[in-house]
């Protein structure tokens, strides 16, 4: 079977499951991947032949139980760095990115030029960490999660990008933890992409979201919503530095709600921006 036929057979396969471009993008993804055959490559040799077809055909096997191609590969791109992605981790969205750049576009600069301190909470593969020391190589990062298994991926992360991120097991949830493992830590910014889908909003997401990205990242009780959200806040009142920054990627749904938290914990120059898609995506407050 020569690649072409793969092709013929994904689109057989897959049509009743995903857009026709979609089949074509995760069928010339997977052909660079494994075979080195990019599309024009295919386009000016139609019958070209691969050895051994066991891995695209396993690969459309997944696709077919609508596993997100990057799992498949256990890598993904973000801000045009490589990721190593499992079922432990959240597959990095564009709308993060725009936080990143957001975060870059700042007038970064501590009162006393000492370095710069950055802190992501809930930092999961990594991605806001690693991006922003890769841009910030003067700034002192670190990067915290609950999850054993995502900081394993997120440390594969940082040496991969030949970055260094300091990161911390703890639970943000957790009071006594988090003082304890943040203890003598003051931050010129702190970020965050917390869980914030709720439950009622599963009705929404695709099933290759629902069954295979880690709850545990993505999901809050309908009754609080803000939970990570009010419990951030809170640290960072305590961790920032006077005039530091705190940044949030939040639910779209609930951008008000966000603003009057961030002033009921008197915050200034709260700010809420749209991403892309004109969606409620990001909030930045400062600290008094």
């Amino acid at each position: 079977m020569n690649l072409k036929e793969v092709q013929h057979t994904f689109h057989k396969e897959l049509d009743a499951i995903y857009k026709k471009e979609e089949i074509d993008s995760f069928f010339f993804i997977l052909t660079e991947s494994y075979y080195k055959v990019t599309r024009l490559k295919l386009a000016m040799e139609p019958n070209y032949v691969v050895e051994n077809n066991e891995p695209i055909l396993k690969a459309l096997k997944l696709l077919k139980q609508e596993k997100p191609i990057q799992y498949i590969l256990g890598e993904t791109e973000f801000f045009g760095m490589p990721f190593k992605v499992n079922e432990h981790t959240l597959i990095p969205r564009p709308e993060t990115e725009e936080l990143v750049d957001w975060i870059l576009k700042q007038k970064l600069t501590t009162s006393n030029q000492q370095q710069i301190r950055i802190l992501d909470i809930g930092t999961g593969s990594g991605c806001i960490a690693i991006s922003l020391a890769k841009q910030l190589p003067s700034a002192k990062v670190f990067a915290l999660d609950v999850s054993i298994e995502a900081l394993k991926i997120a440390r594969q992360n940082a040496e991969l990008n030949c970055v260094e991120v300091q990161f911390i097991e703890a639970d943000i949830l957790n009071t006594e933890d988090r003082i304890q493992k943040t203890k003598d830590l003051k931050f010129d910014i702190i970020v965050s992409n917390p869980p914030y889908v709720r439950e009622l909003e599963k009705q929404l997401m695709k099933p290759n979201v629902l069954n295979n990205e880690p709850h545990l990242a993505l999901f809050v009780e309908d009754t609080n919503p803000l939970v990570f959200y009010k419990e951030i806040a809170q640290f960072a009142n305590n961790k920032l530095t006077k005039n530091g920054m705190l940044f949030f990627e939040i639910n779209e749904y609930l951008g008000g709600e966000m603003m009057q938290l961030l002033e009921v914990n008197q915050f200034k120059n709260i700010e809420l921006k749209k991403d892309i898609f004109k969606k409620n995506r990001m909030i930045k407050g400062i600290k008094n």
